[in-house]
């Protein structure tokens, strides 16, 4: 076997450790900040405090949080205007704030539009502005991955990739994803969940990477149920936001496959949270992914705790009841059919995700998986 390591940011993790922010951009040379934040962060005061806190160490810091929901083209074209003429970002929020931030970083590096890297259209630039990735939510892993995620002109997922876009340092707190609602700590952590098995399990697996993947089925699958239903443990809340992180690392190394297939499209198709669409992707697909019956399913349902890939599905489904996960899609999609799904299935943009994919996907496969997820009830 012969395999590659991305190499992985400097991280940092423990209570209170976000308090360093200032401090940790002064150690790393910056004079002028933008801080992306996400809406909520910045109107409760965090940003007026985090303000003050460059102030002190002698650093100018602008705030950009004019952005709600999954990433889009003019959200990101704003962040690159606003940090041209700085030397470091801070995303702080959710995956959305932190892949605002890392595009923004890049792409302020050059005078081109975002788009131009879209799709790895070009090389980006060489010298990316410093970073510095404070996660507030538990799913995305996107504080340690090279890949970001953001709408289109036509509102279809692009991604933009490379090692320029990953953090020079990672801050883990736990404190900051105390106030994340149950529903939306249950999706984030499903979405960390899967991304670590599918890490594991996809043809790109490989030992480098199953290191990280398995650590975080350990810790997911130890901590979820308890942080969705005691969301001030915050030693649930720490393991479920360290289990996010190495995910992250896994899915940088190997990527992701079926699941994440069906839930790019469903964005291609209408907002939906990411995390939600995952995990009902996930255990769309479970049953007829294990039939595959590999030795990673073998080793990923072992860090699971469990003795047989077999039960993987009725361990998979019986998590999501615990955390109280409804099956259900938002209303947006009640006008669309299975054809449609099946068709952003298809796209070339989600095509690796189908590829990677331990079993070949046929396109029988997607029809049959797009008719399951648009079964769903259209409540959300």
């Amino acid at each position: 076997m012969k395999f590659a390591t991305s190499f992985v940011p400097d991280i940092r993790f423990g209570e209170g450790v976000h308090d360093t922010i200032a401090a940790c951009a002064r150690a790393l040379g910056a004079q002028n900040a933008l801080v992306v934040m996400d809406g909520f962060l910045a109107g409760n005061g965090f940003g007026e405090r985090l303000a003050v806190r460059f102030a002190a160490e002698g650093i100018s810091a602008d705030v950009f949080s004019g952005f709600a929901g999954e990433p889009e083209l003019a959200h990101v074209q704003a962040a690159t205007a606003a940090g041209r003429g700085k030397d470091l970002v801070v995303g702080i929020g959710g995956g959305s704030a932190l892949d605002i931030a890392k595009i923004a970083a890049c792409a302020a590096a050059a005078d081109e539009d975002p788009m131009h890297y879209a799709l790895a259209a070009n090389p980006l630039p060489g010298k990316p502005l410093k970073k510095i990735m404070v996660p507030t939510t538990a799913g995305t892993g996107a504080e340690t991955s090279a890949t970001t995620i953001f709408a289109g002109p036509q509102g279809k997922k692009l991604w933009i990739w490379g090692p320029e876009t990953k953090a020079d340092l990672v801050l883990l707190d736990p404190v900051l994803t105390v106030s994340l609602p149950a529903n939306l700590t249950a999706w984030c952590g499903l979405d960390a969940f899967v991304h670590a098995f599918e890490a594991a399990t996809n043809r790109n697996a490989h030992a480098g990477a199953v290191l990280y993947a398995h650590a975080a089925l350990r810790l997911l699958t130890e901590t979820l149920e308890t942080a969705v239903k005691n969301p001030h443990d915050l030693e649930a809340r720490g393991k479920v936001l360290l289990g996010s992180c190495y995910a992250g690392i896994a899915i940088d190394n190997c990527g992701t496959a079926i699941a994440h297939n069906i839930s790019h499209a469903l964005a291609g198709l209408a907002p939906v949270h990411h995390g939600l669409a995952t995990a009902l992707g996930f255990e769309a697909t479970l049953p007829w992914l294990i039939e595959a019956d590999t030795a990673d399913l073998a080793a990923a349902a072992h860090a699971c705790g469990l003795s047989d890939a077999a039960m993987l599905p009725g361990f998979v489904s019986d998590l999501m009841d615990r955390c109280g996960v409804v099956r259900a899609l938002p209303g947006a999609l009640a006008g669309l059919a299975a054809d449609d799904l099946a068709r952003e299935m298809r796209a070339p943009e989600n095509r690796p995700m189908r590829r990677a994919t331990i079993r070949d996907v046929s396109d029988a496969d997607i029809a049959a998986f797009a008719a399951a997820m648009m079964a769903l009830p259209k409540t959300l």
